[in-house]
């Protein structure tokens, strides 16, 4: 669905600087961050969960971002499904419980009922002429990549395939259809959700705002990232059976959704991100070792996980209000993996928890000052590389309406 735009949007991408931060306005208009939702989040392709929440058929749970709600469920079939929780009737939320099992969804107004597949089973009283095949549920698309579910729930859905096609192989080794949630933890801050993207989307901040990841990252500096430091990494990545080969799409100068796999070193000492860097749970897939590395992968903007050889870490940054986003972390390890047994909680979260506390902090901040008139965009470092590519698709979906 198209949407209309805000009033002289136009004039304000114009005015954005390639190499620059975006305007004030971006970060702190109510009509431009609704236009976001609109033609920006329903039009991409989002990570809201892993196939092991939805292990039974009629098993479900609730996704929801902005204005937005979608029931993501396993259906009669067995198969992975997503359908936008707004009744064909008058709009009524149709599913109220965030997660459960069910054999139908009965909307809690005037009782429309529908099955698993997102049929309509009948309208209480509509009529003999009424058609009830006309009002099934608006389906969302669905991707299922190595046990990790996607969704778009806009009409323009951007070219996934081709990109899960080339991560494949690389993902192959971590087992990810193989695990499931250790933890799971939201760390609310009152800012914008570009801001709260744009900062994971860069390490320039890494050495001065997060000690205690610079500790055992390479990442937080680049000059520290030695060829030894990688030939090492990668030659303990062989034996392990991990592949080093970095993934970037789309290539520079093109368009199109991004995807980003590369494993880099952690300093020696650390076999893992933690605080000890001693392994904190059972190692993924069919790794039979540590390299001392860790992998980031994106699958769009928006979707971001690190990899480490015993643990995943998902991070995405969902927008409630203009500037309120919910930073939302999932911890996973190996499905047979039993806690207080081959891992303990507290020990595994330790690194990410405090890093998102510190995020929160530096975020919130970060929007306290973009709100301030006189706030004037700055020039990006060569470390806040991702940036552009951000800013270059979102300024064309959101022209677009989408």
């Amino acid at each position: 669905m198209t949407h209309q735009q805000p009033i002289g949007l136009d004039a304000l991408i114009e005015s954005c600087t390639p190499g620059f931060a975006l305007p004030r306005s971006f970060y702190t208009r109510e009509d431009i961050y609704h236009h976001d939702i609109g033609a920006y989040w329903n039009n991409s392709w989002i990570w809201v969960g892993h196939i092991s929440q939805i292990a039974a058929s009629g098993d479900y749970f609730l996704f929801e971002y902005g204005t937005e709600s979608v029931i993501v469920l396993r259906d009669s079939a067995n198969d992975v499904r997503a359908y936008l929780n707004v009744c064909r009737h008058r709009g009524s939320r149709v599913c109220v419980e965030h997660q459960g099992n069910a054999r139908v969804f009965s909307c809690p107004y005037h009782a429309w009922t529908y099955d698993l597949n997102g049929h309509l089973r009948g309208g209480r009283a509509m009529g003999p002429d009424f058609d009830p095949t006309q009002y099934g549920l608006f389906e969302a698309k669905v991707r299922v990549f190595e046990g990790l579910i996607f969704i778009c729930t806009g009409e323009t859905t951007p070219e996934i395939d081709t990109g899960l096609d080339q991560l494949r192989a690389l993902a192959a080794p971590f087992g990810l259809g193989n695990l499931k949630a250790a933890h799971s933890a939201s760390y609310p801050v009152p800012a914008n959700w570009k801001l709260a993207l744009e900062n994971y989307m860069e390490c320039y901040h890494c050495a001065p705002s997060h000690k205690e990841y610079s500790r055992s990252h390479s990442l937080k500096d680049p000059s520290s990232m030695t060829n030894e430091l990688v030939e090492a990494m990668q030659q303990k990545g062989r034996e392990a059976g991990l592949p080093s080969q970095v993934l970037s799409l789309p290539a520079e100068g093109q368009q199109g959704m991004n995807f980003y796999y590369r494993r880099y070193p952690l300093y020696p000492g650390y076999q893992t991100g933690s605080k000890s860097g001693e392994p904190v749970a059972p190692l993924l897939g069919n790794l039979t070792g540590y390299d001392g590395g860790t992998t980031d992968l994106q699958i769009g903007v928006l979707n971001n996980f690190l990899i480490y050889s015993d643990y995943v870490v998902g991070y995405r940054f969902v927008p409630t209000a203009l500037q309120r986003t919910d930073i939302q972390v999932v911890w996973y390890v190996r499905g047979d993996a039993v806690a207080g047994q081959d891992y303990d909680p507290d020990t595994l979260i330790w690194l990410w928890h405090e890093t998102s506390l510190d995020d929160e902090c530096i975020i919130r901040i970060n929007q306290e000052g973009v709100n301030s008139h006189h706030f004037v965009p700055g020039p990006l470092a060569d470390m806040e590389w991702g940036m552009q590519s951000f800013y270059d698709n979102y300024l064309s979906m959101i022209r677009s309406g989408g």
